[in-house]
């Protein structure tokens, strides 16, 4: 699966969870934090997942640096999780600024 987030529509983080809980399913009891998408991302998921996200620089403008980089963060450490964990099918991330 394949899952873009464009930077450019990003008002506020929530535009963000909303594009990966949606087409990842993360269901109605998703907490909406980064603590819950580390959790769904990092075991519930099913793999393969391309995230692309477009445009960050607009994103990282919009919400801010501490705010930007604490989501690409968890996005990068769950691609780096499955990488460890020798996963052929596996998360990864894009980040174009």
């Amino acid at each position: 699966m394949r899952i873009e987030i464009d930077g450019a529509r990003v008002q506020e983080v929530l535009d963000v969870h909303r594009a990966l809980a949606g087409p990842l399913d993360f269901g109605p009891y998703y907490g909406w934090n980064l603590s819950a998408l580390w959790d769904r991302l990092s075991t519930d998921v099913e793999r393969p997942v391309d995230i692309v996200w477009k445009d960050a620089a607009v994103s990282r403008r919009v919400l801010g640096s501490v705010v930007f980089e604490g989501v690409r963060d968890v996005l990068l450490r769950a691609e780096a999780q499955d990488r460890e964990f020798g996963w052929k099918n596996r998360i990864t991330v894009t980040i174009v600024e």
